[in-house]
């Protein structure tokens, strides 16, 4: 008898989770840039098991320097302290490639909800000399500063291009991952697309809004392929597992959060997980965090990668490019708090 079952994608991870996961997995970077690549290899398939199961996990070892990091968050404590009416000079409707300030319940990630209890400032590409990227293509233009608080540009730039480095540094490792050559994305990360936030949560006190909270629940649909998250000690990020429970994402020392977005999940042909996930700060204390969203080239076309399509699990998704992705879904995100509306 002939065995008919469909041909599934080459991809699975080498420990697969049947039923939900209750954790978020640690993996440690101290080797990814080992000379061995049996090494490079066991580190890749951590990251395939975390991708495939659960979408997220925790890296440590990632080569951050603390101080970097305090200084970053000292720097949008500054900010974000200032009066309303010098921060919404930088307001995020006023620039034409999503950059600048964004306002208590400005944002409504999940159309469910009546806006995100947060607060932000957005920034992409800049050298230290002030020089932004050309040919961004439909994400194209200057970061905007405020012009009050000395030496806050020069430590988010920092902090940012740190973490762009991080970034850059794991994407050899999702190519193992996904069964391709290491240097596949490099040739698709030579302006890699990479989006911070500065975030101040303030604490969700009184009565209980269930329509109300710090992200509402998502994937991370606008932002690329992987997300750097630094969170402070204040617990607030859940992930929502197969069961439609939501696991804590606590706060690890030494530790980012790293998760994937739907551009992967698209690349990916739904391979790899985009995880549905929120903010929600009951703590009664501020919270603050730092994600970075990255990605490929604006230019790139997000088609379905050869390791993760079959003749029976063909591609899902329309080929765009990265660029028009980003841009289309930042406009939706933004849409109800538009003057305009």
């Amino acid at each position: 008898m002939t065995d008919t079952a469909p041909q599934r994608p080459i991809l699975f991870a080498n420990s697969r989770t049947e039923s939900a996961f209750e954790e978020i997995p640690i993996i440690n970077l101290e080797k990814f840039q080992s000379t061995d690549a049996n090494v490079r290899r066991a580190l890749a398939d951590e990251i395939r098991d975390a991708c495939v199961n659960v979408g997220f996990f925790y890296v440590k070892n990632h080569g951050i320097p603390q101080e970097t990091i305090s200084t970053t968050i000292e720097a949008a404590k500054r900010f974000f302290a200032l009066p309303n009416d010098a921060k919404a000079v930088l307001d995020i409707h006023k620039s034409a490639n999503f950059k600048g300030y964004t306002a208590l319940l400005g944002e409504n990630t999940n159309p469910e909800n009546r806006g995100d209890l947060h607060e932000g400032f957005d920034l992409g590409w800049e050298e230290f000399s002030g020089k932004s990227r050309a040919n961004d293509g439909a994400m194209s233009g200057d970061n905007v500063w405020p012009t009050n608080l000395p030496g806050f540009r020069e430590a988010v730039l920092e902090y940012y291009h740190a973490a762009v480095r991080l970034g850059q540094s794991l994407f050899p490792l999702f190519a193992l991952a996904l069964d391709l050559p290491e240097d596949f994305f490099d040739d698709k990360t030579t302006k890699p697309a990479a989006i911070m936030r500065l975030l101040y949560y303030p604490p969700q006190t009184g009565d209980v809004d269930d329509r109300v909270e710090g992200i509402g629940a998502h994937t991370d649909l606008i932002w690329q392929c992987f997300t750097i998250l630094w969170q402070d000690e204040v617990p607030a990020l859940q992930v929502l597992n197969n069961d439609g429970k939501w696991i804590d994402a606590v706060p690890i020392p030494g530790t980012f959060v790293v998760n994937l977005g739907d551009q992967f999940a698209r690349w990916t042909n739904d391979v790899f997980k985009s995880t549905v996930h929120r903010a929600v700060n009951r703590s009664g204390v501020e919270r603050y965090s730092m994600p970075l969203f990255f990605g490929t080239d604006y230019d790139v076309k997000l088609e379905p990668l050869p390791s993760c399509v079959s003749a029976d699990f063909p591609p899902k998704y329309e080929v765009v490019t990265a660029g028009e992705y980003v841009k289309s879904r930042l406009e939706a995100t933004y849409a109800h708090s538009r003057a305009d509306n």
